[in-house]
């Protein structure tokens, strides 16, 4: 039996460690909290079998250790727990954005052979240890984007611990799971918090709403998210992400112009395209 510890004990963190749980994963559980209580409440709910807010306590014994912090706390975590490492552990990562991550592993750690980038495609808006759920990743994809340097093994074993919680493993170059990303989540999120920041601006937004149908329900509900998360996720996905900003403006530009002079085919056509696509691809 080794031990595996998740620094972050939060939605993403808990539902790793109540799956892992859930599945017999042969493993002890641990976890690094910022705070006793997050950490006692994981013992509680039965996800975790110890924690600390020290790394020495934690860090020293763990063989897998799973970072599940907001992306710009990364480096000052790998940081702090990198006196206590011990040469075989293997360090992954459950960020939303892999290129950063690896920068800050390539300018914190000596050894990058047992680094192994991943991102689970799951999620919820609700945030913290309660918010957890065993059954979180079932199905779901997760993507591991392994360095040069990572040591098939390692990638092997993280790709294992992600199948004991019912996910889909696959492999994917960072910088392309950045692009791919910034389109499908990172942009959706940003329109989501936009769009409810806006609403409630206006000068009538108790009765918007109030009044508002299930569709402003459904495509807002993101929008409850951690905000601290995805500032971070925008930040550290700048690019990418002010490239898919840049070609939605474009296509809402043209709907716009659509829309002024009347030209119902364009935006049948675009309606159209756009139902068959998420028939096909998402439902």
């Amino acid at each position: 039996m080794g031990t595996v510890c998740i620094a972050g004990l939060g939605m993403i963190g808990g539902s790793l460690a109540a799956a892992l749980k859930q599945s017999g994963y042969d493993a002890r559980i641990t976890a690094l909290v910022r705070s006793t209580e997050t950490g006692k409440r994981g013992q509680e709910l039965g996800f975790i079998d110890d924690f600390s807010t020290d790394a020495a306590d934690v860090i020293a014994d763990a063989d897998i250790v799973m970072l599940a912090v907001p992306m710009l706390s990364m480096r000052e975590q790998l940081t702090a727990i990198k006196p206590y490492l011990q040469p075989s552990a293997i360090i992954t990562d459950a960020g939303s954005v892999k290129a950063p991550f690896i920068e800050d592993a390539r300018a914190v750690l000596d050894d990058l052979s047992r680094v192994v980038p991943g991102h689970p495609i799951a999620g919820r808006e609700k945030t913290g240890v309660d918010a957890a759920d065993a059954e979180l990743y079932q199905g779901k994809r997760v993507l591991l984007t392994p360095l040069p340097e990572t040591d098939e093994a390692a990638t092997r074993t993280i790709g294992t611990l992600w199948e004991s919680a019912g996910a889909h493993v696959e492999t994917l170059d960072p910088e392309h799971h950045d692009r791919v990303l910034a389109a499908t989540s990172h942009l959706p999120h940003v329109l989501a918090f936009s769009l409810v920041d806006l609403l409630a601006r206006l000068q009538e937004s108790e009765e918007i709403f109030r009044y508002s149908a299930g569709g402003l329900k459904d495509f807002t509900r993101i929008a409850s998210s951690d905000p601290i998360m995805w500032r971070d996720v925008c930040l550290t996905n700048r690019e990418a992400l002010l490239q898919a900003m840049d070609k939605l403006d474009e296509h809402l530009k043209a709907l716009r112009h659509a829309i002024d002079v009347q030209d119902g085919d364009t935006l049948e056509d675009s309606f159209r395209r756009a139902r068959d696509a998420r028939d096909k691809h998402v439902c």
